[in-house]
């Protein structure tokens, strides 16, 4: 299977139509990225992951729409500069679309992991015999504790 071939700008037509194209798949997936950070900000995990489905065959689309735009950036800045221009300011703000899209994502990660951590913590502490005395970390393989003496009986009660 072979690769596609580049595209190659001839006439401003086609600037207009890579710049279209280009634009409406940032467009696409900046409201994808805002819908996913909306339901994972209300705690709707299980809709937010529905919701990003499409998200990785836009952000491919997207991509090889930047990787065209670069190859053939001397033809856009010629024949179709305000297309540059607007790629610019639109790109600009859809990395803040996507850096707010990364935060909540990582806080609902962060949030997700202290509360596994503190799940197990507590499962942990359950299951931890409970005795008199100063806790230990780890029962001794002979059946008592570092600090414990011999059992002593009393045979005068």
């Amino acid at each position: 299977m072979s690769a596609p071939e580049p595209l190659r700008l001839v006439d401003r037509a086609g600037a207009e139509a890579l710049v279209a194209g280009i634009l409406a798949n940032m467009n696409a997936l900046k409201s994808v990225l805002d819908e996913e950070a909306a339901h994972i900000r209300a705690g709707r995990l299980k809709a937010g992951v529905v919701a990003a489905e499409p998200k990785t065959e836009l952000a491919a689309a997207y991509m090889r729409g930047l990787e065209a735009a670069k190859a053939n950036a001397v033809a856009m800045a010629r024949l179709y500069p305000q297309g540059v221009t607007t790629l610019r300011e639109a790109h600009k703000t859809f990395t803040a679309a996507v850096e707010a899209n990364q935060a909540v994502l990582a806080t609902a990660r962060t949030v997700c992991e202290g509360l596994i951590r503190s799940l197990a913590d507590d499962i942990a502490k359950s299951r931890a015999p409970a005795g008199y005395g100063a806790a230990r970390t780890a029962p001794s393989p002979y059946g008592r504790g570092a600090r414990s003496g011999p059992l002593v009986v009393s045979r005068s009660l």
